[in-house]
This record gives C-alpha cells, structure tokens and sequence, in this order.
C-alpha cells in the first residue's frame, strides 16, 4: 500500500473546530499506515505532508462556500 491509499481512507480520521480542518487524528493515520504495511519511514515522512496539502485545499473550499 502507498502513502496515498492511507491517505485516501484516513478520511474518518478528520479533526475539526469551528468549521475548519485542523487535519487527521495522525495517531490513528499512523496506526493504519502500519497495520497497511506501509513502510514506517515513509510514513512518518511522506503522510504529514499529504495533511498539509489537505488541510489547505478542504479548508479552501470551506471558505468559498461561505455565505458572503
């Protein structure tokens, strides 16, 4: 499995405030990266970045989609 199918199924993993993405639960992202057979190393260095680069995009279409 690649970091990307983690990513792809760590959606149940959100953590949200106030109408904003703060990003995954990582512990538990970790955990099935793991139980995935995905490399740790690779996970630990490749699945934060991923976060990020999700945080940003839903957060983004968060706000577009605000009333004005």
């Amino acid at each position: 499995m690649l970091a990307w199918d983690v990513a792809r199924e760590a959606t149940g993993q959100l953590r949200v405030s106030d109408g904003a993405v703060l990003g995954w639960d990582m512990g538990a992202v970790l955990a099935m990266a793991d139980a995935s057979g995905l490399d740790r190393r690779a996970a630990v260095e490749l699945l934060p970045v991923i976060e990020a680069a999700m945080v940003r995009a839903v957060n983004a279409q968060i706000r577009a989609q605000r009333p004005q």
